[in-house]
C-alpha cells in the first residue's frame, strides 16, 4: 500500500524538514514488511492565490486515481495511536493499492474535497500549523508500523 502525503505548502529545509524525512525514512524501513509504503510526499502550491478552492484542485490532481483520500483536518475524528494503525492495517487488508492524506493550507481544506473524503482524522481540538500536521502524520506512520510490527516504540 503506497502512501502519498499531498499537502499545500513547500517544507523548506529546517528542523520540521529534517524531522519529517527522519520520520517517512523510518517508517519505509519499518512498513516495508508489513506491506506499508513506500511514503512520498505531493507538495502543491496555488501561486495564483485562488484560496481554499484552487488549492483543493491542485490537491485534487495530487491524488492518485482510486486512491483512499483521508483528510487532515480539525473536525476530522481523533484517534489513539493502536486505532490509527489498526485503521491502516484495515486499509492495507481491504486490498486499498494508495492512500492519500490530505493537508490544506493555512485556511484549511475545501469543504467540496472534505466532502467526498473517505476519512478524516484529526489531531485534537486544537489547530496546528499545516507544516508541523506533515511532521506528526510523518511521526504517526513510524508509530503505527511499529505498533503492527510488534515493536517497542509505542508505550500504552
Amino acid at each position: 500500500m503506497r502512501v502519498q502525503i499531498c499537502a499545500v505548502g513547500r517544507l523548506r529545509k529546517g528542523p520540521e524538514r529534517d524531522l519529517y524525512e527522519d520520520y517517512l525514512t523510518r517508517f519505509d524501513r519499518t512498513g516495508r514488511a508489513l506491506a506499508l509504503g513506500p511514503a512520498q510526499l505531493i507538495e502543491v502550491e496555488d501561486k495564483k492565490g485562488g484560496g481554499m478552492a484552487a488549492e483543493a484542485a491542485l490537491l485534487d490532481r495530487a491524488v492518485p486515481d482510486g486512491a483512499l483520500i483521508c483528510t487532515m483536518d480539525e473536525r476530522g475524528k481523533v484517534m489513539s495511536s493502536p486505532d490509527f494503525a489498526a485503521l491502516l492495517a484495515t486499509w492495507r487488508d481491504q486490498g486499498r493499492q494508495d492512500i492519500s492524506f490530505v493537508i490544506g493550507g493555512a485556511d484549511g481544506i475545501d469543504p467540496a474535497l472534505r466532502e467526498r473524503a473517505d476519512a478524516s482524522l484529526s489531531f485534537g481540538k486544537m489547530v496546528w500549523p499545516h507544516m508541523l500536521v506533515r511532521v506528526m502524520l510523518a511521526e504517526q506512520l513510524y508509530r503505527a508500523a511499529s505498533i503492527l510490527a510488534g515493536g517497542p516504540y509505542h508505550r500504552a
